[in-house]
C-alpha cells in the first residue's frame, strides 16, 4: 500500500479508501458486523488508513461499527464522515448544509464513531440553498474546535467548489482539501469541469462507484434468465449498451493481464492524472480482497489506451471548440506546437 497526500493539506491516507456504506445490514444488501470487521481487518493489515462513512449510511450502524473497530488505534487511522442527509424523515432541518444540521450531525457522528474529532468532515450533496459564506464560517468553527481536522465537498459543481475555496482563502477560513465524486470508466464526464478543478486547486479526488456499481465487473455481460434478471432489479442507466461494451473491453484486458476485471477497473482509476483516490466497499470478505489486491496490479500502457478509447467521453463546450484546429491556428498564431508551456 503506498501513500498520498490529501491535496493541498500534508495528512498521508492510503491511495485505496474502505468504503463502508456495505457496514450494517439494514438496508438489506449489506455486511454483517462479523463480515465488516474481516474486511476491515484485511484493509488494516495491507496498511490501509484511510476509512470513509456518512451519518446516513445503514442508518448509523456503519459509523457505529467503524468507531468500535478503530477503537484500540484511533490515532492511526484518518476517518472521513459525512453531513446533509437526513436522519429524521419529515423534519427540513435534519437534512441540508445549513449550520443547525451541521452541528446536530456532526455530534450525532461523534457520538457512534466513539471518537472526539473526525479526521476529514465532508458536505455529501449541495443543496442550492444554504449560502456559502454559513457552510464555510460554521466548517471553519468547528476546525477550530478541534472536532474536525480537515473539510471536503462531495456531490457538488466545480463552480461551487471553487467559488467556496476562493472564499475561505480570501477570509483566511478552513478551505476544502478533497472532493469526493462518482469517478469510473462509465462515469467519466466529471474529466470536464470537476477534474481539472481539482488540479488547478490542489484538491484529492475521492472517487465513489469506482466499479461503476458493478457493472465493470463484467457480472452482466451474461447471457440467461439470471442475467436479465439482474438487469431488470438494477434498473440503472449503468447498464446500456456503452457500459456493457466497456466492460467487454475490461473483461478482455483482465483475461490477457492475468488479474481480475475489478482490478483492471481500479487500476485505470490510479493510472488518472492527479490525486484518485478509489473507495471501494464489498458485502465480501472475498469481494474486498479482489479490490484490495488492484493495489499490486500493473498495467501495460497498451491496456490504459484501451481503456481510454473505448471509454471516451465528448468533452463539449468550450473543450471541443477550443481544441479545434481553426481556434488553436487563430489563438496560437499557429505557433502552439513551438510553444513549451508548464502548466
Amino acid at each position: 500500500m503506498r501513500y498520498k497526500l490529501l491535496g493541498r493539506s500534508g495528512l498521508r491516507v492510503s491511495e485505496l479508501c474502505l468504503g463502508t456504506m456495505t457496514f450494517g445490514e439494514e438496508w438489506g444488501w449489506g455486511a454483517s458486523k462479523q463480515e465488516s470487521k474481516k474486511m476491515f481487518d484485511a484493509f488494516a493489515e495491507a496498511g490501509g488508513n484511510f476509512i470513509d462513512t456518512a451519518n446516513r449510511y445503514t442508518e448509523g450502524t456503519s459509523e457505529r461499527y467503524v468507531g468500535e473497530f478503530i477503537a484500540s488505534e484511533r490515532e492511526r487511522f484518518v476517518v472521513a464522515t459525512k453531513y446533509t442527509l437526513f436522519m429524521r424523515k419529515g423534519d427540513p432541518n435534519s437534512a441540508g448544509n445549513h449550520r443547525k444540521n451541521m452541528m446536530q450531525s456532526l455530534e450525532a457522528s461523534l457520538t457512534r464513531l466513539n471518537t472526539s474529532y473526525i479526521d476529514l468532515y465532508w458536505v455529501h450533496a449541495w443543496d442550492f440553498m444554504t449560502p456559502e459564506e454559513e457552510v464555510l464560517r460554521a466548517l471553519d468553527d468547528v476546525v477550530r474546535q478541534g472536532k474536525v481536522l480537515y473539510v471536503g465537498i462531495s456531490n457538488a459543481p466545480a463552480w461551487i467548489v471553487a467559488r467556496m475555496n476562493a472564499i475561505a482563502d480570501l477570509r483566511g477560513w478552513s478551505a476544502f482539501t478533497a472532493v469526493q465524486i462518482e469517478y469510473s470508466l462509465i462515469q467519466r464526464t466529471v474529466e470536464r469541469e470537476l477534474l481539472p478543478m481539482a488540479r488547478a486547486l490542489d484538491l484529492a479526488v475521492t472517487a465513489w462507484a469506482p466499479l461503476g456499481g458493478g457493472a465493470l465487473t463484467g457480472k452482466y455481460l451474461k447471457t440467461g434468465k439470471d442475467a436479465e434478471r439482474g438487469r431488470l432489479k438494477e434498473g440503472s442507466a449503468r447498464l446500456n449498451e456503452r457500459n456493457r461494451a466497456i466492460a467487454g473491453e475490461v473483461v478482455a484486458i483482465a483475461r490477457e493481464a492475468g488479474c481480475s476485471p475489478v482490478q483492471v477497473a481500479l487500476r485505470w482509476l490510479y493510472s488518472r492524472q492527479g490525486v484518485i483516490l478509489p473507495i471501494v466497499g464489498a458485502r465480501t470478505l472475498a469481494q474486498f480482497k479482489d479490490s484490495l489486491s488492484s493495489v499490486e496490479v500493473t498495467l501495460k500502457p497498451e491496456y490504459l489506451k484501451r481503456l481510454d478509447q473505448v471509454s471516451a467521453i465528448e468533452a463539449g463546450f468550450p473543450h471541443d471548440f477550443l481544441a479545434s484546429p481553426p481556434i488553436r491556428e487563430i489563438v496560437y498564431a499557429g505557433r502552439r506546437e513551438a510553444i513549451d508551456a508548464h502548466r
